[in-house]
């Protein structure tokens, strides 16, 4: 069986500007998150006070590079009526996915916050995912890794409420179906991909998320850091690093992110 977990780990000589760690300031009851996720090609960023969504947009990018970043933030807050120093946190989507992209979105949040000495929340973008399914019940997130492979993992959701029943997994995706049964909700951008194999596992009764909901939303983002920001469970932005769960010697090749 080919499969990897993995958490976010140190590492060593990232952004070398943050070697001054700042306390970040005392936030406000009702927050405003400025929010962004650049795992895939759908480049995702919300502004959200109090974990709701007053301005989202999603953009579609074969890779997102630094250049594309500030002038969308700037545009998004605009749109929110805020501005950069009336944002209270960032949150940030951790991936897995592109790993460019990945390192390009979460050093933007970080020269940000130290800027402007305010807290950053990093969440897995299958976390986000998996709130993208209306319904509760179980919800298997499947996001294309190449290499015929999936990221995946399992989650019980009630309303708001994301449990995880898995590790983030990098893996074959019959060796994550081998790890379901009953009734379960599938939402990734690997799910039109592998249709065909989930529908044909025994044990599962498969339902699908609309095409609409395959990418991580900022929105949603935003709602999951809430609760750490109210519960003052900041990340450390030195130290804060993309999911990764391939190994440093095996990264898909630029050119197939």
């Amino acid at each position: 069986m080919n499969v990897r977990s993995s958490f976010p780990r140190s590492e060593s000589g990232i952004c070398m500007l943050f070697a001054i760690h700042h306390q970040p300031s005392t936030i406000n009851r009702l927050m405003n998150i400025l929010a962004l996720d650049t795992s895939s090609k759908h480049f995702s960023l919300a502004v959200a006070k109090d974990g709701k969504a007053l301005y989202s947009r999603g953009i579609f990018l074969q890779k997102v590079l630094s250049d594309s970043i500030m002038p969308a933030i700037q545009g998004i807050l605009k749109k929110a009526g805020l501005t950069l120093d009336q944002i209270d946190g960032f949150a940030v989507g951790l991936g897995p996915g592109s790993f460019t992209s990945l390192r390009v979105g979460l050093s933007t949040v970080k020269g940000l916050a130290f800027a402007l000495k305010k807290p950053v929340v990093g969440i897995s973008s299958l976390d986000v995912l998996a709130l993208n399914v209306k319904e509760d019940g179980q919800i298997c997130v499947v996001c294309d890794a190449k290499r015929n492979m999936v990221y995946a993992c399992l989650y019980q959701k009630k309303g708001n409420e994301l449990k995880r029943k898995s590790k983030y997994l990098l893996a074959d995706i019959k060796d994550v179906l081998k790890q379901i049964t009953g009734e379960v909700i599938f939402v990734g951008d690997g799910v039109p991909l592998f249709r065909e194999t989930i529908e044909k596992a025994a044990g599962i009764k498969a339902r699908f998320a609309d095409e609409k909901q395959m990418y991580p939303q900022a929105k949603h983002l935003a709602t999951l850091a809430l609760k750490r920001f109210e519960a003052k469970d900041y990340d450390v932005a030195e130290t804060l690093v993309p999911l990764y769960l391939y190994p440093e010697d095996c990264q898909v090749q630029k050119s197939r992110e």
